[in-house]
């Protein structure tokens, strides 16, 4: 079958439509920023060669040179047998309109967050211009901490991760935006790297999957990092170690808001006496709390 497809598969159009047989075929799980075959197939057909991501149609009929059927063909071929994500075949992830560098040491970027500074995080900061120490808690690759450096253009960013692997990612990412001078990362065990430290806004996408929901994990999933996604029986582990300290490291007027995807049962069953106030972007509701720092324990 490789050799018929090297043969045989001529056109970019040719190829697609491989490769949505094969993905139907192998029961792929999307996950990863697409939803079905087809844009699975497309996305990573046009980062392998390299055009807009965007602009399929134009490039259809277009014809592929041997070395690019080869490693379109590698490509597929690893996402077909292997279920590797897309994400970490062609080494990039987007939120929004910015890129990200990503491999196998960082989850692959995907958090609501990214709907919810798009407004500079309103109404809970004022003015987005004013704001001046914000903290990306479990950051990963550094997209979140990069995001709210665009969005903050005055703040200084931290960028805290337990996991040094991560951190190498994230610094890469940093380097690339050229935001150095102003997101720091730390290499933490959440809190215990900051003392002393406060901030006007907290943001965590922590390890938030149950113990249950990581026996089940679709193939793709387990490629990435279980220690960027495990927390325990209910998920909580982290978030709880989270809000005990969380009012330590909050001006007087700061917020912190924590992403538990489907969990928000879980944290009002965990949390019945805290006064949590549940975030809806245009796509999710109920996926991310905030508290103010009053609502914390002191």
């Amino acid at each position: 079958m490789i050799n018929s497809a090297l043969d045989e598969l001529i056109t970019i159009r040719d190829w697609l439509r491989w490769a949505v047989s094969r993905f139907e075929e192998a029961g792929l799980f999307y996950g990863h920023g697409t939803d079905n075959a087809w844009d699975e197939a497309a996305w990573l057909l046009l980062a392998t060669l390299k055009l807009p991501r965007d602009r399929l149609e134009p490039f259809l009929d277009a014809r592929l040179t041997h070395s690019e059927r080869l490693i379109v063909l590698d490509r597929l071929q690893q996402r077909i047998t292997r279920h590797v994500p897309v994400a970490y075949l062609t080494q990039e992830a987007w939120l929004g309109p910015l890129r990200f560098y990503v491999d196998e040491r960082v989850i692959v970027p995907r958090s609501y967050f990214a709907e919810l500074l798009e407004d500079g995080f309103a109404p809970w900061i004022d003015d987005p211009d004013s704001l001046a120490n914000a903290l990306d808690l479990c950051t990963g690759s550094g997209c979140l901490a990069i995001v709210m450096a665009h969005v903050f253009p005055n703040a200084n960013i931290d960028a805290i991760d337990l996991s040094p692997s991560a951190l190498a990612v994230a610094r890469r990412n940093i380097d690339d935006y050229d935001l150095a001078a102003r997101v720091h990362t730390i290499e933490s065990d959440l809190f215990a790297g900051a003392k002393g430290r406060r901030y006007d806004l907290i943001i965590s996408n922590p390890p938030y999957v149950t113990a249950a929901a990581m026996e089940a994990l679709p193939a793709e999933y387990r490629h990435e990092p279980a220690l960027a996604l495990a927390a325990g029986s209910d998920g909580l582990d982290v978030v709880r170690r989270i809000l005990a300290t969380a009012g330590k490291h909050l001006t007087p007027k700061g917020v912190i808001a924590i992403e538990v995807g489907h969990n928000r049962d879980l944290v009002d069953a965990a949390f019945p006496d805290f006064h949590l106030t549940w975030l809806d972007t245009e796509t999710a509701q109920g996926k991310v709390f905030l508290l103010r720092r009053e609502d914390l324990p002191k």
